[in-house]
């Protein structure tokens, strides 16, 4: 019994840690802290599944992480009718 609790522990902590998504930080914070460049990342015109600034940086944050980046930094945004557009560069 113990062993399967420990077991179930384990596999809890390790589905949070790979859940874990992206975060925004700042150009100052990925300079200061000599992040790695991997790319960049853009969000634009979608119907309407982005039309607010925490759905654009779910999206954002969802694009980094597939792109194997832990951090981003949004270089550009807009507010297009009821749509936010963005571009971010990807740090790991």
């Amino acid at each position: 019994m113990k062993k399967i609790l420990i077991s179930s522990a384990l596999v809890a902590s390790m589905a949070a840690f790979s859940a874990s998504a992206a975060d925004l930080i700042s150009k100052d914070e990925a300079h200061h802290f000599n992040l790695n460049y991997i790319g960049n990342v853009s969000v634009s015109a979608s119907g309407g599944q982005v039309s607010s600034p925490s759905d654009l940086h779910k999206k954002l944050s969802q694009l980094a992480d597939a792109k194997g980046g832990k951090y981003y930094v949004i270089i550009a945004a807009r507010q297009h009718g009821p749509n936010f557009d963005a571009v971010a560069e990807v740090f790991k």
